[in-house]
């Protein structure tokens, strides 16, 4: 078992999207709660509505009222995170892992979380054959040190990225695994950075159906689960 996780985990499925703002605000729900001691340790999972989530230092840009736009334009909601860095696009073809829990120290193992969880996705995504790595990737969109890829044809492809945020008292560690269906992704996040002035390689963006032809949401929660149950004890519903 990891130091780093609970030696339980509620799983809390989302039937619905709440929508994009109210997703992310649920988030920060639970955290609060799991702080306080009202929930327990846990992993929210759920498939969101197409969203454009913006980081902060996006909102400061002078295109971002042009980025908002553009995303509006894919159909997708822009919405601004408190954690993570550069826009980072989704839809129903992504899952994404909320994972929440108290800890006294909270900030102390903040650096390890990343190395951790990109350890575990990259396990879920190679049982599912994907060849997938932990690392940034040159050009890819909301860069991170810890960014889960896939090896593939001309070249890898950004497959997951990770956010955390931290309170006295708990963590809100959030991931978001592209499943299927990258091509609006890519088209959304063309337009929204070309008007922040971000420089990126559209190549970058993919989705684990890309390399794993006939992959499904199902499939690679049903794989993060079983990773998470090597190392903690899971507990349907809170």
């Amino acid at each position: 078992m990891s130091r780093l996780l609970a030696p339980s985990l509620a799983v809390h499925r989302q039937a619905e999207s709440l929508g994009a703002e109210a997703d992310l605000n649920r988030g920060l729900e639970l955290l609060a709660e799991v702080k306080a001691g009202r929930l327990p340790a846990m992993l929210r999972l759920y498939r969101p509505e197409p969203t454009v989530a913006f980081g902060q230092r996006d909102t400061r840009l002078a295109g971002f009222a042009e980025a908002r736009k553009a995303s509006l334009a894919h159909g997708f909601i822009p919405a601004v995170r408190r954690a993570g860095g550069r826009a980072a696009a989704y839809h129903r073809g992504t899952l994404i892992v909320d994972h929440i829990q108290p800890q006294e120290d909270s900030i102390a193992d903040a650096k390890a979380r990343f190395g951790f969880f990109g350890e575990l996705f990259t396990d879920a995504l190679r049982s599912l054959g994907v060849d997938a790595g932990v690392g940034e990737i040159p050009g890819e969109y909301c860069p991170g040190e810890f960014s889960v890829f896939g090896r593939g044809t001309p070249g890898p492809l950004k497959l997951v990225g990770t956010a955390q945020r931290v309170v006295a008292g708990a963590w809100l560690f959030s991931s978001v695994i592209v499943v299927q269906d990258s091509a609006p992704i890519r088209g959304v996040l063309v337009d929204t950075y070309d008007a922040l002035g971000l420089a990126w390689d559209p190549r970058t963006a993919g989705a684990a159906e890309d390399l794993a032809p006939g992959i499904t949401v199902d499939a690679v929660e049903a794989a993060v689960l079983t990773a998470y149950s090597r190392d903690t004890e899971l507990v349907t519903g809170l």
